[in-house]
């Protein structure tokens, strides 16, 4: 049997009055869902460790069945693994965010979502003005990029930008958590400031802020680590001889690296609602003629709930079921080797907060020949009856890989 999850994320929201005091799940269309979830087993799973920050590498990590405790490291080292940069013993790697700051508030956590050619450009400006012997920047996706600090230290107090949007961002900059973190942290809040200053006046911004985009003005780094030591899911389950990821996220790309999977890159994945739902599907459905295992990563929700954009993350949702759901199962159902369909968010993203939370989400597991429970949609509230219960740490993964067994 062959295994494939599909996971929306951020997709779990709250109920809002707005909308009939029901989740976006509930209230959005998706028979594609509610048909598997049908014929299929439901529950809930806990996706954030205690004592972890519900970020989405946490959640995604946790989906996979890894170990927080035991192998996390920060979305820097992730996003270095995704994109080709080796890390040495001494390597500190910290996500770094271009984001838009206007009059000392910290507007967005995206640079009005700059394109990757754009970021590019000022990237490479930044490596030229502020790179050295220890510090280096390397670009990323859109806005998603990489700080290496070399014998940097871990032990700082960093605030993710998309938990804050719309606040003075100088009370939020890397305090150290030890004295001998106490360098690092300066360095950082040093790179920050210089940043601003030479973001400022560059033609990328000019030219940005003459079309009415939000200026791309400040790096924002955060989520140090070393290099994480993940084994891959091969040596957990055999049965996953071989297996793929498919993600416009760089940090989700990252995890899979680790994890032993095939990284496949495909155009028009934006990582926003314009996804390319369909190539992402034809993607899938070609890598699981071949592999055992394929972990489709479709952003476009959690990006809507950070908006706070109620209608657009329902139109995420409804695109999911009808735009990638609902073909990959009536393409699969046919075929010779069954496959098992895992469909879940990794953490909510509720539009009123515009933050991530650590609520137990959601998810349906469907094969041939499963035995159904009672649950007849996918939703929030319908998982609290499934058969699974609230299963946590590898409990959902070694359920989902087990159906061949």
């Amino acid at each position: 049997m062959k295994h494939i999850i599909i996971l929306g994320d951020g997709m779990a929201d709250w109920p809002e009055e707005s909308i009939q005091n029901k989740t976006l799940l509930q209230y959005s269309s998706t028979p594609n869902m509610d048909m598997l979830a049908k014929m299929g087993r439901v529950g809930r799973l806990v996706t954030v460790a205690p004592g972890f920050h519900p970020g989405s590498e946490v959640a995604n990590m946790s989906v996979m069945g890894y170990n927080l405790p035991k192998v996390y490291e920060g979305r820097g080292p992730l996003e270095a693994a995704s994109i080709g940069v080796e890390l040495g013993d001494d390597d500190m790697a910290m996500r770094c965010n271009i984001i838009c700051i206007e009059g000392g508030i910290l507007k967005n956590h995206s640079a009005g979502h700059i394109s990757t050619e754009e970021a590019d450009v000022l990237v490479k400006y930044l490596e030229e003005k502020l790179g050295n012997d220890i510090v280096h920047f390397y670009t990323g996706v859109q806005y998603r990029h990489l700080l290496v600090i070399k014998g940097g230290n871990k032990n700082i107090d960093c605030t993710p930008p998309h938990d804050v949007p719309l606040k003075p961002f100088r009370p939020l900059m890397v305090k150290a958590l030890t004295p001998d973190a106490q360098p690092t942290a300066d360095l950082i809040n040093n790179l920050i400031i210089k940043s601003q200053e030479l973001l400022a006046n560059h033609p990328i911004n000019l030219k940005r802020i003459a079309e009415g985009k939000d200026p791309a003005n400040s790096i924002w780094p955060w989520s140090p680590g070393y290099r994480p030591q993940m084994e891959e899911l091969s040596e957990k389950y055999p049965n996953i001889k071989s297996g793929s990821v498919i993600s416009a996220v760089d940090l989700i790309n990252g995890i899979g690296y680790y994890a032993g999977l095939k990284r496949i890159n495909v155009d028009g994945a934006t990582g926003l609602f314009d996804t390319n739902y369909e190539n992402k599907v034809k993607a899938a459905l070609e890598a699981l003629k071949k592999d055992d295992f394929v972990y489709l990563h479709i952003e476009a929700s959690d990006e809507a709930g950070h908006e706070g954009n109620l209608k657009l993350k329902q139109l995420t949702i409804e695109n999911l079921d009808k735009r990638a759901v609902g073909p990959i199962y009536n393409a699969v159902k046919d075929w010779d080797e069954p496959v098992a369909i895992a469909i879940l968010p990794d953490h909510p993203t509720p539009c009123k907060l515009r933050t991530h939370t650590d609520e137990p989400v959601p998810f349906l597991i469907y094969y041939p020949g499963i035995e159904p429970d009672e649950v007849e949609t996918f939703d929030e509230i319908a998982a609290v009856e499934g058969s699974y219960g609230v299963m946590k740490e590898d409990q959902f993964m070694n359920e989902f890989m087990s159906t061949d067994k």
